[in-house]
């Protein structure tokens, strides 16, 4: 009995090591890697715990290599955000003022009593207070209500234009050449973009960055 509170007490501080070292992603909403990686290294922990008659590294030796993947899998996605959108998707508008999109609905098979009840989630009942829905990568939704203040858009995320967000703005190529040019930065130099159907924008540099000026630590409002 005390070997096996021993083996449990121990199992438990490494995969806590182990979570710490996944970062505090793992403790909120998971993406679909996340939660595979967290299912596995549950199942893996229970067989030290069950079957003390095993070596503790039957279980510990592939808890920490799906942490290493993990930690790979991050860095990758981290260094190539073209990896994250292939693995985890993109976020997807569901809404826009009060109509429900309903091609968007399809493809993502959302259903209107699934897109209903997680409006409820947020106090709405009806599609026709929000201003703009959107669906996450981990399935949670976001939303603006109609009255608030009209959201800012990202357009470019570390350098990367995100497919789709032009449109949402009501904005073109044009349009962002002539921010960019005016700014006198490159799309790479970006590190953050927000822009509002308006032509209000907020762009953050890259903090490698050559910039002409500083203005407001790093963050460049505009209107265009």
């Amino acid at each position: 009995m005390l070997i096996l509170m021993l083996r449990t007490l121990l199992v438990y501080l490494l995969i806590l090591l182990a979570m710490r070292l996944m970062g505090k992603r793992q403790l909120g909403e998971l993406q679909p890697a996340e939660l595979v990686s967290t299912i596995l290294i549950s199942n893996l922990a229970s067989i030290s715990i069950e079957s003390p008659e095993l070596p503790l590294s039957t279980s510990l030796v592939p808890v920490f290599l799906i942490v290493a993947l993990e930690l790979l899998l991050s860095g990758l996605c981290f260094c190539w955000p073209g990896v994250a959108r292939l693995l985890f998707g993109s976020p997807v508008t569901v809404i826009r003022n009060g109509k429900i999109c309903r091609d968007t609905l399809r493809a993502l098979r959302f259903g209107t009593g699934d897109l209903l009840e997680a409006l409820r989630g947020k106090e709405v009942f009806n599609p026709a207070q929000v201003r703009w829905a959107v669906v996450e990568t981990n399935g949670s939704i976001s939303i603006c209500k109609t009255g608030e203040e009209e959201p800012f858009v990202p357009v470019i995320a570390d350098g990367q234009l995100l497919k789709g967000a032009l449109l949402l703005c009501e904005k073109d190529d044009p349009w962002l050449s002539q921010v960019l040019k005016q700014e006198d930065c490159t799309r790479e130099q970006v590190m953050l973009l927000l822009v509002r159907t308006s032509g209000e924008y907020q762009l953050i540099k890259k903090e490698n960055s050559p910039s002409p000026q500083k203005r407001n630590k790093g963050l460049w409002k505009g209107h265009l």
